[in-house]
């Protein structure tokens, strides 16, 4: 027990030698609590949801009114058109649409049974599940109070409303739609940003780092030239995970392959930025890991929309989720895959995962020296 005990108070006394290891340990479990314990919701609420009155008729307003006062949505838009459901739901303004056809509101008073539309974004297939049921609970309720507010007769219940559901881009709700698209942003994170990070790192635990420093490279030799290993086995992987996602689980690839590809390479300038500026801020190959992981790609996972939707996030969660590339590349990834749009639609997205990518590049070459301290 001796020998036990000063082999124990050996490991203290390292990791209190290694100051910023400790403060990794100590820091990151209190970071992800205190954002993820928040962030991490399976509830959905606030659907974002466009409405096609084509009736316009009080009784129609009274079913929009029931799903504004409904917590699970939220009303973006009412129009007469339904040609703007299209492009609502193929830009993610809305997630779900209502149409109320024209003549809804003397069916309602007669007493004829009617249908209403309602319209779901399949490509998040947990969402559109959930806010399927939610819309078709409100309709039966409404449909309930119509019948109770009159006489029976007999013969069938009167002024029932009926829905129509139709699920776009994934009309099964299979969650491999949904969820196999967005691995291949979690693998590119993990080869290049973590897996790049930790080999910089090692190469300053085995002191080969100050050999290549005395060598006439020039600083940005040997940054590009530790990290394109690390980035066209990332260009690899995308042919590899779009190639077994068509062919092996038959997700249909809607979009251009080459506009994909395009994005991808985006997407990769951002995590070979973070690795290379990860490994400007670890002394060792442990601490690359650990930073890297939990205060990088945990977080982007459960904040990026990966899992859990942004919009049911808390409001002062949110703003958080605009400093994440993941975000960005996984609406354009998902989008291509499952709904084709073009770079027309998801523009702004590529725009702000290229200045991300370029401003962690800027950092971590300012951070880089050619010289160890």
């Amino acid at each position: 027990m001796r020998r036990l005990g000063f082999l124990v108070r050996k490991e203290f006394q390292e990791l209190r030698r290694n100051p910023r290891m400790l403060r990794v340990l100590l820091m990151a479990p209190v970071f992800q609590l205190g954002i993820l314990g928040y962030a991490a919701t399976t509830d959905v609420k606030n659907v974002p949801t466009i409405v096609v009155d084509a009736d316009r008729s009080p009784a129609s307003r009274d079913l929009i009114g029931r799903f504004e006062g409904s917590p699970y949505f939220t009303i973006v838009g009412v129009t007469s058109r339904h040609e703007d459901i299209d492009d609502a739901i193929a830009h993610r303004d809305a997630w779900m649409a209502l149409s109320i056809p024209t003549g809804y509101g003397r069916s309602v008073a007669e007493g004829v049974p009617v249908t209403v539309q309602l319209i779901a974004d399949g490509s998040d297939s947990n969402s559109a599940g959930v806010g399927l049921a939610y819309a078709t609970s409100l309709i039966a309720e409404k449909a309930a109070d119509i019948a109770r507010g009159r006489v029976r007769g007999p013969g069938p219940a009167v002024g029932s409303i009926k829905p129509e559901i139709r699920v776009w881009f994934n009309p099964q709700l299979l969650s491999q739609h949904f969820m196999i698209p967005g691995i291949l942003a979690l693998l590119l994170m993990l080869t290049t940003a973590v897996l790049g990070s930790v080999a910089i790192v090692r190469e300053k635990e085995l002191g080969t780092l100050e050999q290549l420093n005395v060598t006439p490279l020039k600083s940005w030799e040997l940054t590009v030239g530790k990290l394109l290993p690390f980035g066209l086995l990332g260009v690899i992987q995308v042919f590899m995970v779009v190639a077994v996602a068509v062919l092996w689980f038959q997700i249909p690839l809607r979009g251009s392959f080459l506009l994909l590809f395009g994005m991808s390479l985006i997407y990769l300038v951002c995590t070979l930025s973070l690795g290379l500026f990860v490994s400007t801020i670890s002394s060792t190959q442990q601490q690359a890991m650990m930073t890297a992981v939990f205060f990088f790609m945990i977080p982007m996972i459960y904040l990026s929309g990966f899992i859990f939707p942004i919009e049911n996030m808390p409001a002062a969660i949110q703003p958080f989720t605009y400093l994440i590339p993941l975000r960005y590349y996984l609406v354009i990834v998902r989008g291509i895959f499952l709904k084709g749009i073009g770079l027309e639609s998801f523009w702004p997205d590529a725009l702000m995962m290229a200045g991300w990518g370029l401003t962690m590049l800027t950092l971590a070459t300012l951070r880089s020296r050619k010289t160890l301290k």
